[in-house]
């Protein structure tokens, strides 16, 4: 039998009882100059039209029965009826990112291949996106989002090119070759799998690092304590409805922020998701004087030195990053942030991806688990929200001569952590993705120009306007 590893399998059993559990994106395209009128209803039929070639991480699906003794297992689908995961939507005005959130509310069907995509049309000027989703069991953040980024190209002339789904580039069949970042909280977690066994210092390293990162938090201020992030409203259980906005920002203003503060781009775009979350709780009356916590990936390995099949290797270690919302000087904010991740940078170099992980394994089952208790108090959690950050593209994208404008990751929520903020960067622009419960963050879309007022605040502060 070919078993689920047991984090997929208890992904699939927790789903049941939670919340859904994939990962997706959003491309908005704008047709070529020569494209006719039936230009989408064409591209339409060549989505249809791969049944053939689908790559074997979306033909199977999982089960679990009497006959598999209660485990579950991947099957195998041969023929997928494409045309039951590959759908078409229409919208009008300003209803995409409704749409994309009432997409995303949906869960995937465990009883065949756990993947749809959907063409949307309607939007402005003739252009028209794709919102992809995936099971977290199937593939992971990045790793989705790299496999729908592989169907593109940098020509814009190319034609008859495949879809997203389709097996034309080669890959072994379960590679999950992620690339160096992370879009939402569970890829790191995911590494946990093989921590136990990574080598006979782990325990010491795990010792010795929760005692670093309490003295730290105490002393330095650069990280947080476990438990020690402020009870909010992204920390509670979560409705069945989902809402899902998005942005873009020039390269040029935030590189010109960089420069200025002597920080990295990162520090940057998690000072902007910071001042996002702190203006939008501010203005509600509900801002804790405790700083908010964000769980943040940090990179222990890049792409060019992971091997296609080692989808389990402890490439990412997890820091607690004290956003500084308790602060009113942007500045502040995000040299704080700066010398966190910085701090965080050096820890998981000095004592491994996987010492990370398990240091932090209280401060993410405490989030996770609490909002199921009936009666846990709302006082603390181990976090308030993941902010992560995924390198796409550098140079324009087409689909078969249809220009990518822009590339969103729609990340996961789940109880405890209800609001999920992922940056990607593509061609000469950084994207933020907002994707939360529609129960918690009803207003989602007030989240993009308090973006814009986020990077207004530091340019100003910085003389980088």
């Amino acid at each position: 039998m070919n078993l689920l590893d047991p984090l997929d399998a208890a992904m699939m059993t927790a789903e049941w009882v939670s919340n859904p559990m994939h990962v997706g994106a959003v491309l908005i395209l704008s047709p070529p100059g020569d494209a006719g009128p039936d230009y989408v209803d064409e591209l339409h039929r060549t989505t249809l039209a791969g049944n053939g070639s689908i790559d074997p991480r979306l033909r199977k699906y999982p089960h679990r029965g009497v006959d598999t003794g209660g485990m579950w297992v991947w099957r195998h689908m041969d023929p997928v009826d494409v045309s039951r995961h590959c759908q078409r939507r229409t919208v009008s005005g300003q209803g995409l990112w409704r749409l994309i959130g009432e997409l995303d509310a949906l869960g995937l069907d465990p009883a065949r291949p756990m993947w749809m995509s959907y063409l949307i049309d309607g939007l402005d000027r003739g252009r028209f996106a794709f919102y992809i989703k995936v099971h977290h069991t199937v593939v992971d953040g990045v790793a989705g989002f790299r496999m729908i980024t592989d169907a593109l190209s940098d020509n814009p002339d190319r034609r008859s090119m495949p879809p997203f789904y389709a097996d034309s580039r080669g890959e072994p069949t379960g590679s999950t070759a992620t690339g160096g970042l992370i879009s939402r909280l569970l890829s790191p977690i995911r590494s946990l799998t093989g921590a136990a066994a990574s080598g006979a210092g782990l325990v010491g390293r795990v010792a010795t690092g929760e005692i670093a990162t309490v003295l730290d938090a105490l002393v330095g201020h650069t990280t947080a304590l476990p438990l020690g992030a402020p009870y909010t409203r992204f920390n509670g259980r979560l409705g069945p409805e989902r809402a899902v906005a998005a942005g873009s920002w020039a390269n040029d203003r935030i590189h010109a922020v960089r420069q200025a503060a002597g920080v990295t781009v990162n520090d940057v775009l998690t000072a902007m998701a910071a001042g996002v979350v702190r203006r939008w709780l501010r203005d509600r009356g509900e801002l804790p004087k405790r700083s908010l916590v964000a769980a943040c990936p940090i990179t222990v390995r890049e792409r060019e030195q992971e091997m296609p099949d080692d989808r389990h290797a402890n490439r990412f270690g997890l820091w607690m990053c004290p956003l500084g919302t308790d602060l009113d000087d942007p500045l502040a904010r995000l040299n704080a942030i700066h010398r966190s991740m910085s701090e965080g940078k050096r820890w998981v170099a000095k004592r491994g991806a996987a010492a990370s992980l398990l240091t932090n394994a209280g401060s993410i089952a405490t989030t996770a688990i609490g909002p199921l208790l009936p009666f846990a108090p709302k006082i603390r959690t181990g976090y308030n929200l993941p902010i992560s950050h995924v390198r796409g593209p550098a140079a324009e994208m087409y689909w078969n001569g249809a220009r990518i404008e822009e590339m969103y990751p729609v990340s996961t929520v789940y109880d405890g952590h209800g609001l999920n903020i992922t940056t990607c960067s593509y061609a000469d622009r950084v994207g933020f993705g907002f994707a939360a419960g529609r129960d918690v963050v009803p207003d989602i879309e007030t989240l993009v120009p308090l973006t814009e007022q986020s990077l207004a605040e530091l340019e100003d502060a910085l003389g980088a306007a």
